[in-house]
């Protein structure tokens, strides 16, 4: 009897310390000042060359504010980094252009970022051959 107390009182302490934690979490996000709830962000700008570590404006009537963020070396740049798609898998390779496609249906527009909905990418047919089972040598008694 005395160990199911124990549990229910550890669980206890453990539900009223997430909520305490969430509580502040809402706080910290209200210490900026800003009671404007219509932010505009602009995309994210990268300090130097087109990658890297950066910042976003964002606009709401006379506020204005920068964000820092960052966009990933190996990122499509045509996308951009705000908005997230779902990709289906590589189709053939085409004979003519000896290419690849495969299509991405938007996921998610972070900072109401302007994005296409379906995109296509491509790539180049891989020259190699992949066999799926590589010859095992045997150690034979001859």
């Amino acid at each position: 009897m005395q160990v199911r107390s124990l549990f229910l009182l550890l669980a206890l302490i453990l539900v009223a310390a997430a909520a305490e934690a969430g509580k502040n979490k809402k706080e910290k996000a209200k210490k900026d000042g800003s009671k404007c709830e219509d932010w505009r962000w602009g995309p994210c700008v990268p300090n130097s060359k087109d990658c890297g570590l950066g910042y976003r404006e964002g606009t709401c009537k006379d506020e204005s504010k920068k964000l820092k963020c960052k966009i990933p070396c190996n990122w499509k740049k045509k996308f951009g980094a705000d908005c997230k798609y779902k990709f289906e898998s590589w189709g053939g390779c085409s004979a003519q252009t000896g290419l690849k496609t495969r299509s991405g249906i938007l996921k998610k527009a972070l900072y109401n970022a302007q994005c296409e909905e379906t995109v296509y990418v491509t790539k180049p047919c891989s020259s190699k051959i992949k066999s799926k089972s590589k010859a095992k040598k045997g150690k034979g008694k001859d």
